[in-house]
C-alpha cells in the first residue's frame, strides 16, 4: 500500500503513452493527452516514460501518502499542496509518509500529471497501463479513481527519508524543468491541411484560418467539439469511413468542427480538413472549455523540423534528469 485517496477529483485516470497497434480491433490508443508532461513528469522522478501516470482535472483529488516517497506534478497549475504548504511543479519533491497532497486553486490549464518513483504497481491491458473508459479496462479496473482506492508502488530503490530535513513535509529537489518555449503562444494551434481540405470552399478556407473557434464545454478526451463560422464543402460529398489520428480536425455536417483527443475512435466518415501538427498537442490538450483557438497553417518541413527539434530536447532533458538523481543519491 503506497497512497490511498481521500476525496476523489473531477476524473482522475492512470494513463501512459498510450495503447498503439489495435486500432484494426477498434480499440482507441488512448493514453495521456498531454503526453509531453506525462513523459516529464516520469523522468523526473527516475522512471521510464512508459510508467503510469495519474491525470488529473480540476477540481483535483485529495491523495494520502501512506509511504516516503518521490513525487513529480507537471501539465497544468491547480495549486498543488503537501498538508497546505505549497509545493512547484515541474520539479522533483520528496514527500513524507501520512502527508496529504491537494489541489485547491486552478490557476491555468486543463489537466495535470502526477508520477512517482518506480511507478504504480498496476496490471497493463494490451500493453498498456491506460485507462479506457470506454472499454472499461486498464488504468485502476478500468474506471476513475474514487474515494478508498488504494494504490500500490513498486519497489523504491532509493532511501527517501534521508533526504528529508528533520520535521519537514517534504523537499524539493534543486532542479526543475523549463517548459516556456513548449506552451508558448498557447491559443495558437498549427496544422497542416488534411486530405479533404482542398475540398473546402475558398470562403471557407479563409474562415478557417481568419477566425477563432471556441471549445464548447461539452468538449472531452474523445474529441473538442468547436464553435465558430460554419464551414462548407465546395459541394456535397460522401465519404468512406477513413482511419483517424489525435490532432484530426474533422468538419460536421452542421458546418461546425471538432478536433479529435487522445480517445478518440479509429476511423471517422467526416472530412478530415486538417491535422493539428504533434509539437502543439501538448498545448491543446492544456485548452480548456471556452478557450479560444486560432489555427495557423505550417508545412509540413516546418513541422517534421520542431518535432525532431522536440525530441532531442527531450532526450537531452531525460538524461539530465537521471543525472541530476544519481547525483543526490550517491
Amino acid at each position: 500500500m503506497a497512497f490511498s485517496i481521500i476525496k476523489p477529483g473531477l476524473l482522475d485516470t492512470i494513463q501512459d503513452m498510450g495503447r498503439h497497434g489495435f486500432g484494426n480491433w477498434g480499440v482507441s490508443p488512448g493514453g495521456a493527452m498531454d503526453s509531453y508532461a506525462a513523459q516529464v513528469a516520469n523522468w523526473l522522478v527516475g522512471n521510464s516514460n512508459r510508467e503510469a501516470v495519474i491525470e488529473i482535472h480540476f477540481p483535483g483529488p485529495q491523495i494520502l501518502f501512506e509511504q516516503n516517497t518521490l513525487i513529480a506534478i507537471t501539465g497544468s497549475d491547480f495549486s498543488p499542496t503537501i498538508n497546505d504548504e505549497v509545493i512547484p511543479r515541474w520539479q522533483p519533491v520528496v514527500v513524507r509518509k501520512n502527508t496529504v497532497l491537494h489541489f485547491p486553486t486552478l490557476v491555468q490549464g486543463s489537466r495535470c500529471y502526477l508520477s512517482v518513483h518506480g511507478g504504480y504497481c498496476i496490471k497493463k491491458w494490451l500493453n498498456s497501463y491506460s485507462t479506457s473508459l470506454k472499454a472499461g479496462a486498464g488504468g485502476w479496473c478500468g474506471m476513475p479513481l474514487k474515494k478508498g482506492d488504494e494504490l500500490p508502488f513498486n519497489e523504491n530503490t532509493i532511501y527517501f527519508a534521508g533526504l528529508l530535513k528533520e520535521e519537514s513535509n517534504f523537499e524539493v529537489l534543486p532542479w526543475r524543468v523549463n517548459t516556456d518555449k513548449i506552451y508558448q503562444y498557447p491559443h495558437e494551434i498549427g496544422f497542416i491541411p488534411g486530405h479533404e481540405w482542398s475540398l473546402l470552399s475558398p470562403a471557407s478556407q479563409t474562415a478557417f484560418l481568419e477566425n477563432n473557434f471556441l471549445i464548447h464545454p461539452s468538449s472531452d478526451r474523445m474529441g473538442y467539439q468547436l464553435k465558430g463560422s460554419a464551414l462548407a464543402l465546395e459541394r456535397p460529398l460522401e465519404l468512406v469511413s477513413s482511419a483517424v489520428s489525435f490532432g484530426t480536425v474533422q468538419l460536421l455536417p452542421d458546418g461546425q468542427l471538432i478536433v479529435l483527443m487522445a480517445d478518440h475512435q479509429t476511423t471517422g466518415g467526416y472530412p478530415r480538413i486538417a491535422h493539428i501538427i504533434t509539437a502543439h498537442l501538448p498545448k491543446l490538450a492544456q485548452l480548456r472549455p471556452s478557450d479560444v483557438i486560432q489555427f495557423k497553417h505550417v508545412d509540413m518541413e516546418t513541422a517534421e523540423q520542431w518535432l525532431v527539434s522536440r525530441q532531442k530536447e527531450l532526450h537531452i532533458l531525460q538524461r539530465s534528469c537521471m543525472d541530476h538523481l544519481n547525483e543526490m543519491v550517491c
